[in-house]
């Protein structure tokens, strides 16, 4: 991390009101957390800070509140939720900016923890306007980002307050940046990239990126079927963007000439309709029936993957390789992780993957843990990914 101010910068913070933006945009069912993944992540921070006698105030955003304050998007909740996870009190002001919450400020005492209602209850916070910045830092005299996951939105609790007070990254920010940083900053080479997903429009900025970047790019999920279909492929019936085949080209061109190795399905798992336990078959990817989709590639493919995972040192990893989330459509995926994650577990991979459904697939898989670092940024880490500077990120930097 010597490119960002860290915690281990930071000096003594006895007594000093400290900033702490951290992700609890969190699922909630009848007012009750159901997945407090994101809380546990944030609690090295708090602990670290309240030990050392900071006041630690946390900011939070939760949801899309369109017309302020709502007992829906109430972080109160996660107050509570917050609070079992760290095991200790956890107080709640009912606002972050104003009377509500220069009070709540007021009554601590060192070590404690406070959590701020909704930054997004105010449209000023996602228009980083500069009087609502110096509202929500009038509470603080440090400011840490702990939130990554936020840090490709320049907001006024992302962005706008670290050139109001003295900016660090918390130690998951710096947990995030140091893997990222591993996996495409400054990578152990060789650096293969494993992309899928449904479809080429929503990763182009992505895969024109890696192909500059990595020395293998293993195209997946329906994206695939659009690449197939650009090499004169017929893919039948399966999911397929026919429109951007002059698109799949430039990638292929720009991804000959950086010495990126592309790959694609040898073979495929078909069927005529997508549900569980449908009626399938593998064929090569040439012998694809007209009325068939692909939804899974097949062994051949996944023998290919893996070898491909055996070479490399680094694996960056976002998006599954078929339908994962409807069986028998999930065995690629499960397969290809559980090599990665055996070749981590052994000391001879560096692997870091993030996004909803990856997450999603690697827990199904069971191997999320065994990867050397997995991201639950979203939006975040696909920018990153895309070669793009983050605001959050960018403030912090020395």
């Amino acid at each position: 991390m010597a490119g960002f101010k860290t915690l281990d910068d930071i000096g003594a913070v006895s007594g000093k009101r400290v900033l702490v933006r951290v992700d609890l945009n969190v699922p909630v069912a009848d007012g009750k957390v159901t997945d407090a993944t994101r809380i546990e992540r944030i609690a090295p921070t708090i602990a670290e800070l309240s030990k050392k006698g900071a006041k630690v105030i946390l900011l939070a955003h939760f949801g899309r509140p369109k017309d302020g304050p709502s007992a829906e998007f109430s972080l109160e909740p996660i107050a509570r939720a917050t609070a079992e996870v760290l095991g200790r009190p956890v107080g709640f002001a009912a606002d972050c900016i104003g009377d509500k919450a220069a009070e709540g400020v007021a009554a601590m005492k060192d070590g404690d923890v406070l959590l701020l209602e909704n930054t997004r209850f105010y449209k000023a916070e996602e228009k980083n306007d500069p009087a609502f910045t110096e509202k929500l830092a009038a509470n603080g005299d440090i400011y840490v980002n702990d939130a990554f996951s936020a840090a490709h939105r320049a907001h006024a609790s992302t962005e706008g307050l670290a050139h109001r007070l003295p900016a660090y990254a918390g130690r998951t920010m710096q947990a995030e940046l140091d893997a990222l940083e591993k996996g495409l900053g400054n990578p152990v080479r060789p650096v293969v990239a494993i992309v899928g997903g449904a479809k080429v429009s929503t990763k182009i900025d992505l895969l024109m990126n890696l192909v500059r970047k990595v020395d293998a790019l293993v195209i997946g999920g329906g994206m695939a079927n659009t690449f197939l279909a650009a090499r004169g492929t017929d893919v039948g019936k399966s999911l397929c963007e026919h429109d951007l085949a002059p698109t799949a080209k430039q990638i292929m061109i720009e991804a000959a000439e950086a010495g990126c190795a592309i790959i694609l399905p040898a073979d495929g798992v078909v069927a005529k309709e997508f549900k569980a336990g449908a009626k399938s078959e593998t064929v090569a990817i040439e012998a694809v029936p007209a009325d068939g989709m692909i939804l899974d590639v097949g062994e051949k493919t996944v023998q290919s993957v893996n070898d491909w995972i055996d070479r490399a040192a680094t694996l960056v990893w976002n998006g599954p390789l078929g339908a994962f989330e409807i069986e028998p459509f999930d065995r690629a995926t499960v397969a290809a992780a559980m090599h990665a994650a055996a070749r981590t577990k052994a000391g001879k991979l560096v692997s870091v993957a993030g996004g909803g459904d990856t997450v999603a697939a690697l827990n199904h898989a069971g191997v999320a843990d065994d990867f050397t670092y997995v991201s639950t940024a979203g939006g975040a880490f696909l920018e990153w990914m895309e070669g793009k500077p983050l605001p959050g990120v960018e403030v912090l930097k020395r």
